[in-house]
């Protein structure tokens, strides 16, 4: 399941990254790779003790916090802490690969199943040209190149690669949930299910058969759940 957060980020935010970005120091970006994605790992990103980390996390953090959408795409139970890339110049491209099963957060060693992974692109598609990430699903390989701002949710057993940067900067923020419901089918049915719930109240109102949904979308969400 793909689904395209629009507007996670508002134009003030993503200033405020940029802003804080132009300040950073990049490092090779293989510091997080692990042993097959270090193969084909050429980008830049921000090492952990970058000072202007914590404030770029804490903009991430609160929006994704607040926003309807991610939580009934990922209903996540926990978040890995957002990083950041940078691709350009010689270091422009992330080849095939699988995102680790499993995470661990070095500073305090806390580790998570990696169940939906979000890329939120910083950087708007007429500043580069190439830098699409290429995702690969039942139907094919989807090309997903967004606004500034905007995010991609997709499930983090996907294969999934960073077209090279041929001209320009492409930077963005990276991260993975781990899920109350570790299936992405199950996940997808209760996402369905959630939109669905929406639209018929907000065309219908709150009648009878709605509520009988809601009944049925959180007993499906308790049966499948593990908090």
């Amino acid at each position: 399941m793909l689904v395209q957060v629009k507007e996670l980020l508002s134009k003030e935010a993503v200033n405020q990254c940029r802003n804080l970005l132009s300040q950073a120091q990049w490092a090779d970006g293989k510091i997080t790779a692990g042993t097959q994605s270090e193969q084909v790992k050429n980008n830049q990103q921000l090492p952990e003790k970058t000072p202007q980390l914590p404030e770029l996390r804490k903009i991430i953090m609160e929006n994704l916090q607040r926003n309807g959408l991610f939580f009934s795409a990922c209903l996540p139970r926990r978040t890995f802490p957002p990083l950041f890339n940078r691709y350009s110049g010689t270091t422009n491209s992330f080849g095939d690969h699988v995102d680790n099963a499993i995470r661990t957060f070095a500073p305090t060693g806390e580790s998570i199943r990696t169940d939906v992974s979000c890329t939120i692109f910083l950087s708007e598609p007429d500043e580069y040209e190439g830098g699409e990430l290429v995702i690969q699903d039942s139907y094919g390989a989807q090309k997903v190149k967004l606004p500034a701002g905007d995010a991609i949710l997709y499930p983090a057993t996907s294969l999934h690669r960073v077209e090279p940067v041929t001209k320009g900067e492409r930077v963005a923020s990276f991260l993975w949930v781990e899920s109350m419901v570790r299936d992405n089918e199950h996940r997808r049915i209760l996402f369905d299910m959630d939109m669905a719930i929406i639209n018929l109240r907000q065309s219908i109102g709150e009648n009878s058969p709605v509520v009988t949904l809601t009944s049925c979308y959180h007993n499906l969400l308790r049966q499948w759940s593990e908090t």
